[in-house]
C-alpha cells in the first residue's frame, strides 16, 4: 500500500454508523499519512463504492457477511464477521507487522477488540453516538437503576455529577430489561470490552459534552479525544439529484429562517396515528414546512406510501396553501439544514442528524425514539439549550394543539425561542472552530486527531520493546 502506518476501521454495518466512519476515514487520509482500510459488508460496498473516486486515499475492504443467510438479528450476526476480521488483520500483521497497525472499532462490534489485542495490535472505540447520550446509555444498561425502585425518578450510577432520569426518557427497550433479556446481556457484553481498549474517540466537540467523557476517562482510565464534528459536509455521499432536489427549490421561495424541517432518520419512525397528529398541528401552526414522510411503524419501510396515514386532503391542502411539501423517504438533508430558509429541525435526536442540524446553527425541536436518542434530547434541552422537546417514543399520544405550540415558541418571537436560536448560533461556531485546519492554529478536534495517531503508534512502539 505504499505507506508504513496502518489505520484500520471498522464500523458497524448499519447505515447511521458507517456514515459517520466513512467521515472520519477522510479526515484520517486527508492529515495521518497512514494508509487508510474501511472494512465493510458486500451489501454496504455496493452502496459506498459508487461515492468513492477510483483515486481515494480510503481503501474498501468487503468481509464476507453470512450472518444474514443465518437469519440472526442484526447484532449478533455482526459477530459471523470475526474470522474474516481476525484474517485480515493477521494477514496484515504479518504483510506490514504489528506495531505499524492501529484499529479504530465501532462499540457495536466491540468483539473485534479482543481479536485485535490478543493479535498484539493497538485499537480503540469510535463512539458514534454523543458522549453524553453514550455515558448515560452505557451507565443505566450496565445498572438497570430504575428496576430497583418503585420511584419515577432514579439517579444515574458513576455519572461524574448527580444525574436523575425519570423513566419517561429511556426507551421501551431499556425500561422494560431486567438484565436476563437478550438485548442487555448483549449489550453489556459490547460495553465491558469497550473499556479495555486503549481509548476512545468521540464524535463531538470540547465544550458540548466533557461531562460525558469525563465518565468514560474515569471508568476505563483511558485516554479520550473529541474528534467531532465527524459528518458529511455535502451531500457527496448520496449526490443523486440532490442539486436539483424539488424541496430545495421550494425553499428557495421562501424568506430566511421561516422554514421547519421535519425528518426521523434512516431507521426511526413514528406511528399512523402519531403522522395524523403530527400532520393536525403543523397546517394549525401556519409555518411552512418540509417533511421527510416514510412508512409508519408496523409497515415496510419500502411500501408504498398510502394517502391514509395522512389526513384527508392534507397533502392537497398544504400544496394549494404553498405551506409545505413533502419528500418520500430520503431528503437532502445536509442541503436542507445549510439553506438559510430553515429555521428549526423537527428530529428524532440521532446524533447525526443533532450534528447535521447543529453544524448549522439549526436549533432541535426533539422527537426521540430509539435507543440513546431519549439521552440526547436530555442533553440538548437540558444541557446544551437548543431544543424543546415535543414528545418521545412511539408510544405517545400526540396533541396537536400542543405540536403547533411547542413550534411557535421554537421559531416564533419567544424568549425560549431566541434562547435556542442564540445557543445554536453558538454551537456552530465552536464546531467551525474545532475543525479549523489552518497551520499553526488548528482547532481542538484536529489536533485531537493528530495526537491519536501519535499516542496510537507511540504506545505499539513502547509495548513492542517491552515484550522484547
Amino acid at each position: 500500500m505504499g505507506k508504513s502506518r496502518h489505520l484500520v476501521l471498522f464500523p458497524f454495518m448499519a447505515e447511521g454508523h458507517v456514515i459517520p466512519f466513512i467521515a472520519l476515514a477522510r479526515h484520517f487520509a486527508k492529515r495521518s499519512h497512514c494508509a487508510i482500510t474501511l472494512l465493510i459488508t458486500p451489501s454496504m460496498s455496493h452502496k459506498l463504492k459508487p461515492t468513492f473516486p477510483l483515486d481515494s486515499e480510503v481503501r474498501l475492504v468487503e468481509l464476507p457477511f453470512t450472518g444474514a443467510e443465518r437469519g440472526l438479528p442484526l447484532l449478533q450476526a455482526a459477530e459471523t464477521l470475526r474470522p474474516a476480521f481476525k484474517d485480515f488483520i493477521s494477514n496484515l500483521c504479518a504483510e506490514a507487522g504489528r506495531d505499524s497497525i492501529c484499529v479504530i472499532a465501532d462499540f457495536l462490534a466491540a468483539w473485534s477488540i479482543k481479536v485485535a489485542k490478543d493479535l498484539g495490535v493497538c485499537v480503540y472505540v469510535f463512539m458514534t453516538s454523543g458522549a453524553y447520550g453514550s455515558a448515560v446509555g452505557f451507565s443505566v444498561r450496565l445498572h438497570l437503576p430504575h428496576s430497583k425502585t418503585d420511584c419515577e425518578q432514579f439517579p444515574v450510577p458513576e455519572f461524574p455529577r448527580p444525574l436523575r432520569l425519570s423513566r419517561s426518557q429511556l426507551p421501551d427497550n431499556l425500561r422494560l430489561a431486567d438484565g436476563t433479556d437478550g438485548l442487555t446481556l448483549f449489550l453489556r457484553r459490547q460495553f465491558s470490552t469497550c473499556f479495555t481498549s486503549d481509548g476512545f474517540l468521540f464524535n463531538t466537540i470540547e465544550g458540548l459534552e466533557d461531562i460525558g467523557m469525563q465518565y468514560f476517562e474515569k471508568k476505563s482510565g483511558r485516554p479520550v479525544w473529541a474528534v467531532g464534528p465527524i459528518i458529511s459536509t455535502s451531500n457527496q455521499d448520496r449526490p443523486e439529484g440532490v442539486r436539483r432536489h424539488e424541496c430545495l427549490e421550494w425553499l428557495n421561495l421562501h424568506p430566511p429562517s421561516s422554514v421547519l424541517y421535519i425528518a426521523f432518520g434512516s431507521t426511526a419512525t413514528i406511528s399512523a396515528s402519531q403522522m395524523v397528529d403530527l400532520a393536525h398541528g403543523l397546517e394549525a401552526s401556519g409555518k411552512p414546512f418540509i417533511w421527510v414522510v416514510k412508512s409508519p411503524v408496523g409497515y415496510q419501510g419500502n411500501e408504498e406510501f398510502r394517502e391514509e396515514w395522512l389526513p384527508e386532503g392534507f397533502e392537497d391542502r398544504i400544496k394549494k396553501t404553498k405551506q409545505g411539501i413533502l419528500v418520500r423517504n430520503w431528503g437532502p438533508q445536509v442541503a436542507i439544514l445549510a439553506h438559510k430558509s430553515t429555521s428549526a429541525f423537527l428530529s428524532h435526536c440521532g446524533w447525526n442528524s443533532v450534528l447535521e442540524s447543529l453544524a448549522h446553527g439549526v436549533p432541535i425541536i426533539a422527537w426521540p425514539l430509539m435507543s440513546e436518542q431519549f439521552f440526547n434530547a436530555k442533553m440538548l434541552v437540558e444541557e446544551a439549550k437548543v431544543s424543546v422537546q415535543i414528545a418521545a417514543g412511539n408510544s405517545s399520544k400526540i396533541d396537536p394543539a400542543h405540536v403547533s405550540a411547542v413550534i411557535e415558541t421554537v421559531m416564533g418571537a419567544t424568549e425560549k425561542g431566541e434562547e435556542v436560536r442564540r445557543n445554536a448560533r453558538k454551537i456552530r461556531e465552536m464546531m467551525h472552530a474545532a475543525v479549523k485546519e489552518k497551520t499553526g492554529f488548528e482547532g481542538s478536534s484536529i489536533k485531537a486527531l493528530d495526537d491519536l495517531v501519535v499516542t496510537a503508534f507511540s504506545v505499539k512502539k513502547t509495548r513492542n520493546e517491552e515484550i522484547h
